[in-house]
């Protein structure tokens, strides 16, 4: 006995693309009930650098003054390696291992050492796609229609394989400061609460971490980490230069200086803690404005690309069937 075939549309089972689009579905919202139901601390995966860089200041490693302070790049055998290979070829100065490490702060990665390694790899990721593409596009010929796009495809690979490591910490960097500045008004009013009731500086910082810690997992990473240098360091403005060194936001350095001026001069915590949260909202409500006001521009693509066509065949679908159907009746 021979199974009728199902309906098809553009040549495929509409039953079996169906039954496929239905079981990801399924899939889908048992993930989302699985999401919603588990209760997750964003705080816990952080935790460990955390009581890595605590410990590291309880021994010592990290001293006092700046003239006694550790490379930029502790001496490994890979980074060691790494480096000698790049100085032979004179392609790394310290420059660029200094900005490289400014630019793994700014991501939330604290391991120094990575910084020769990306400098390496921007050198040795566009030969290798390189050659690669070489290979695929001219010797295998794997696209043999392709004429001005393989020239186009290898300077794709190239520019890929040199900038595509800057392009990835560049994206981390841009998520790791636009959390940090949705939290930074809501701990400055904590911090304003925090010094009214009396707490110190890394008292305060510790509470505003531990209660914005769920919410701003960034923000709640680096107030601790500030509180922990806070305690340790003998140089109280290092760790909150060290704030500023690693978040790439100008509201922080803000912060940072006011915190400089109150523990060297002396004045009032709170309520320069509260002048600049009121500037930061602020700022935050122009921003959302002015968000909201790009909107109807931003939406004019999609609504002609995919809101209108839909309508049109809705509103016109019907009418065009009927006079179809009148025609066909007409003709027989």
């Amino acid at each position: 006995m021979e199974s009728t075939p199902g309906p098809t549309l553009l040549g495929f089972d509409v039953i079996y693309i169906g039954t496929i689009m239905a079981a990801v579905a399924a899939l889908a919202v048992m993930f989302a009930v699985y999401t919603a139901v588990t209760i997750k601390d964003p705080m816990a995966k952080r935790v460990k650098a955390l009581n890595a860089r605590r410990e590291e200041l309880k021994a010592g490693i990290v001293t006092a003054t700046a003239k006694k302070r550790q490379s930029l790049v502790r001496k490994t055998e890979k980074t060691e390696r790494v480096k000698d290979t790049l100085s032979s070829m004179n392609v790394l100065q310290q420059s660029q291992v200094e900005q490289m490490v400014q630019k793994l702060a700014w991501a939330g990665i604290r391991n120094k050492e990575l910084a020769v390694i990306i400098i390496g790899l921007r050198l040795v990721l566009p030969v290798v796609l390189g050659l690669a593409g070489f290979i695929f596009l001219y010797v295998l010929e794997v696209y043999p229609d392709w004429q001005m796009k393989r020239v186009m495809a290898m300077g794709a690979l190239i520019f890929a394989g040199y900038k595509g490591p800057e392009i990835y910490l560049g994206n981390l960097a841009k998520k790791r400061t636009d959390a940090i500045r949705k939290g930074l008004p809501d701990a400055l009013d904590l911090l304003v609460i925090c010094a009214e009731a009396g707490l110190t500086v890394d008292a305060s910082f510790s509470r505003v971490a531990r209660e914005l810690g769920r919410a701003y997992p960034e923000l709640g990473e680096e107030f601790t980490l500030t509180s922990i240098e806070l305690s340790f360091l003998n140089e109280r403005k290092k760790a909150f230069d060290n704030l500023a060194f690693r978040v790439n936001l100008e509201a922080v350095k803000g912060v940072v200086t006011t915190m400089v001026q109150t523990e060297r001069y002396g004045t009032p915590l709170a309520s320069a803690l509260r002048v600049l949260s009121g500037e930061f909202r602020n700022e935050r409500m122009m921003r959302a404005e002015e968000k909201a006001a790009r909107l109807p521009a931003i939406m004019t693509v999609p609504l002609i690309l995919f809101i209108l066509p839909t309508l049109f065949i809705v509103i016109l679908g019907p009418a065009a069937c009927s006079i179809a159907d009148a025609f066909t009746t007409t003709g027989t």
